[in-house]
């Protein structure tokens, strides 16, 4: 076993600076549901939230990450997670979507566990036949589960979540050493189902149409996207200060998850909003050196993968608030409003943390 060091200090500091950043936000956004009687909910849920995250960190560190390319608990995770994905499908739809189990009040979303299954999955493969990444027994298996997981996933439906899984195990072959030729393959195949999947899906066509043009339907499709982009453009530079957003005041809907970056922005102006960009590139360079002192392929690749996986979400969430991308509804990593997404996130945290210590 890899001797173990001190942790990445800097990383553990950056990812505490976002999660309290979170909670602040969360109450500042939510602070409309206890004026009209709602309560605060959302915030103590969130309080709830980090400190079941921060101790699935705290196990996560402590517990050697070796451990999880057993092949017994690999395959007992991704059984699970299928499971769990396939048993959603029968839950109770809210918003017409059937992406969450509600036990005790609580809900899991079993999506944001298969996040971190497909990167422990293809960081295992990769490990065990690096040198053969364009081999059969390697890309099989791994467009094998994460194609199936896509599929579960679509079916939900939560397009978003499915197309950043797909995302993340095909950059993480591509770290891994996938040629060109099969990486543009996978692009030019993804393109029918991917005009299916928008062209042939009335709301989601109905999306793309109001990014490209949100002030054709002000008070249907684009109304998201247009008080978005009012509310970033209304913090300015300096913010109109912690607490002070006008936005908040229903006029855009889910402000304390899916656009707390337009919040952020508009109390806290661009320095907060930049300042935030540049905390998320930090621990992206952090865990992406945390998996280039690794000493095996396991850790390497899953550094890598969760890093990314944390980035990539953090830029898709942010370029919906500022009307770069369609509405997707995903949620912004260790800030935005979720149970689900803040302790599986603080989770991969806590893994990338437990690879620093054997640099």
């Amino acid at each position: 076993m890899p001797k173990k060091r001190a942790f990445d200090r800097p990383l553990f500091a950056v990812v505490v600076i976002l999660l309290g950043l979170g909670v602040v936000m969360v109450y500042s956004a939510s602070a409309p549901d206890e004026v009209s009687g709602g309560g605060l909910a959302p915030f103590a849920k969130q309080g709830l939230a980090s400190a079941l995250g921060l101790l699935a960190m705290a196990v996560a560190m402590h517990v050697d990450y070796l451990q999880l390319k057993r092949p017994a608990v690999l395959y007992g995770i991704v059984l699970g997670v299928l499971a769990l994905l396939v048993a959603v499908l029968f839950a109770s739809p809210l918003n017409n979507t059937k992406r969450w189990f509600f036990i005790g009040g609580i809900s899991v979303q079993p999506s944001e566990l298969a996040k971190i299954a497909v990167v422990l999955f293809v960081a295992y493969h990769l490990d065990r036949k690096a040198e053969s990444v364009n081999q059969p027994a390697v890309l099989v298996p791994c467009v094998s589960f994460g194609l199936f997981c896509v599929v579960l996933i679509l079916l939900q439906p939560d397009f978003g979540t499915a197309g950043l899984i797909l995302g993340i195990a095909g950059l993480m072959l591509f770290y891994g050493g996938l040629a060109w030729r099969y990486a543009l393959f996978a692009s030019l195949i993804s393109l029918p189902a991917l005009w299916f999947l928008i062209v042939r899906v009335p709301y989601r066509l109905k999306r793309v149409l109001a990014h490209l043009n949100p002030e054709s339907d002000p008070l249907g499709a684009g109304f998201q996207p247009l008080q978005s982009m009012i509310a970033v453009g209304s913090g300015g530079v300096p913010g109109l200060g912690l607490g002070q957003s006008v936005q908040k005041l229903y006029f855009l809907p889910f402000a304390e998850s899916d656009f707390i970056y337009s919040i952020l922005a508009e109390e806290l102006g661009l320095f907060g909003s930049v300042g935030v960009l540049l905390l998320f590139l930090t621990l992206f360079w952090r865990g992406i050196r945390a998996g280039n002192r690794a000493p095996d392929e396991f850790g390497r690749f899953l550094a890598w993968g969760l890093s990314s996986l944390i980035l990539v979400q953090a830029l898709i969430n942010i370029s919906v608030s500022v009307a770069l991308l369609p509405t997707t509804g995903m949620p912004l990593p260790l800030i935005s409003y979720g149970g689900s997404s803040l302790v599986t996130t603080l989770l991969a945290c806590g893994l990338v943390l437990n690879v620093s210590q054997h640099g």
